[in-house]
């Protein structure tokens, strides 16, 4: 059951839901729900690194004077 998609499925959890007829199933339902959403908040946290990362390493490369022209063409790009 833990090994299921990243994005939330609606069905699936529809599902689950009617079928958790007792208060253990009801708990490991609470639990998968705080697990995935968990794993979504890690999972866009290391693409904002990643992102973070990439951007210093070209501000890097473009030097201190390219590296403010870059920062804030990024920032015009982020915002769209």
């Amino acid at each position: 059951m833990s090994e299921q998609q990243a994005s939330y499925d609606y069905q699936r959890y529809r599902q689950l839901l009617s079928e958790a007829v007792d208060e253990t199933s009801r708990l490991r339902l609470i639990s998968l729900l705080i697990t995935e959403k968990a794993r979504d908040r890690l999972e866009a946290q290391r693409a904002s690194d990643r992102s973070a990362m990439t951007a210093e390493t070209v501000a890097k490369v473009l030097g201190n004077g390219g590296r403010e022209q870059f920062q804030r063409g990024w920032a015009c790009r982020q915002v769209r």
